[in-house]
């Protein structure tokens, strides 16, 4: 352990994150090393970034290439790798149009600016409230945090943004009675992460879409951590049956570089004018190089069945430890109820023996790499499932 680099880490940097005693100096797909060479199993990959793992070769070579060539030039120009992924997109997710953004909150950012523009437009200023799901998580910007249902990031960083009233989790009638006069769209997780790994019912989904559609309202899903193949679908919405008119994507698109998109269908598409919204480094040239090969690779119906079956695996092995008391989730987006245990204890213990895993709640949370094989996953169980005995 190099204690020179943590002690310069607390001296120049915010101390905004609780992190482990563990200096991460390089990977292979779900396995890494820190500076003293000790081995890591992966079940985080980067808070579900890492879609591919670490130094995917494919993905490496793509980034190299491209930031041999161009990294950067402004929006007000045309590049190859921008357009292949937007047109990649489409393709494969039957939207009409995106916008590249540079992270998860940026995304939602926009898709509500879009939701308020597009009831604007029709209906005049007054109708402008958004519903979200009490437990849901959208970024932390201040207008992301005011669209986030817990109290507890609703506090410090007065005055937060208007316009967002909460209603219960799959309670289609509490959706159904905050649907006043005043709003103009509905924004949820189809499975609530930061909230605790808390899938929505198929059935309420199916409720909010039809009011949605009924009201002439904008559906938003935020995909940005269910969204590129986590569950087993390239969007968690293809297990709903259901067409939103804004998804937002980041995370697991960029495998470690930043990038966020947002998805728009044709009723939205041309909602946005030029000049009323923009970026700096929205699609960026070496981000957008790499993210078409994790949509490559993630698209494919192979790669998809796969993540399913490596999440069914992974249930039922952690089924079998005692201290389970049961798994939430899909495909790979997994949540651990522990019977007696803290999550947050365990976690330490986990790095401390050489696996990284992650919480949310009181739970333990899995998002490992897409693409970790059965050795990395037995491994990294066996370590857990040594420490909770």
């Amino acid at each position: 352990m190099s204690f020179d680099y943590i002690e310069q880490d607390k001296k120049h940097i915010a101390g905004t994150y609780g992190r482990y005693n563990a200096l991460i100096t390089s990977g292979k797909n779900a396995t890494c090393y820190d500076d003293s060479n000790k081995e890591y199993i992966d079940f985080t990959s980067g808070i579900g970034v890492n879609s591919l793992g670490f130094a995917d070769e494919d993905w490496v070579k793509a980034v190299a290439e491209q930031a041999s060539k161009l990294q950067h030039i402004s929006n007000l120009y045309y590049t190859k790798p921008n357009i292949e992924l937007a047109a990649l997109l489409c393709e494969k997710t039957g939207c009409d149009k995106v916008f590249f953004a540079n992270s998860g909150a940026e995304a939602n950012e926009g898709a509500i600016k879009i939701a308020r523009k597009k009831s604007y437009d029709k209906y005049g200023k007054n109708r402008t409230t958004i519903i979200s799901l009490k437990n849901s998580f959208h970024g932390r910007t201040v207008t992301t945090l005011a669209a986030t249902g817990q109290d507890s990031f609703h506090d410090f960083f007065f005055p937060f943004t208007e316009g967002f009233v909460f209603a219960e989790a799959n309670n289609f009638d509490d959706v159904k009675e905050k649907c006043e006069d005043t709003v103009c769209a509905i924004m949820i997780e189809l499975i609530q992460g930061e909230g605790g790994v808390m899938p929505l019912e198929k059935e309420f989904v199916k409720q909010v879409e039809a009011l949605c559609q009924e009201k002439d309202l904008t559906l938003i899903v935020d995909e940005v951590q269910t969204g590129i193949a986590r569950t087993g679908k390239l969007l968690t919405s293809e297990w709903f049956d259901i067409s939103p008119d804004v998804t937002t994507l980041a995370k697991g698109l960029g495998n470690g570089l930043p990038i966020g998109a947002i998805l728009l269908k044709e009723t939205v598409s041309s909602v946005l004018e030029q000049g009323q919204h923009g970026t700096t480094f929205g699609g960026n040239p070496i981000a957008c190089s790499g993210a078409v090969q994790v949509l490559q690779k993630a698209c494919k119906k192979d790669f998809l069945a796969n993540v399913v079956e490596k999440g069914e695996y992974i249930k039922q092995k952690l089924l079998t430890m005692e201290e389970v008391e049961g798994v939430d989730g899909k495909g790979l987006m997994v949540g651990i109820r522990l019977k007696t245990k803290k999550s947050a204890e365990i976690a330490k213990l986990c790095v401390e023996n050489g696996l990284l895993i992650l919480t949310a709640k009181h739970k333990l949370r899995m998002l490992p790499p897409l693409t970790i094989s059965y050795d990395e996953i037995d491994k990294g169980l066996n370590i857990l499932s040594k420490i909770l005995d």
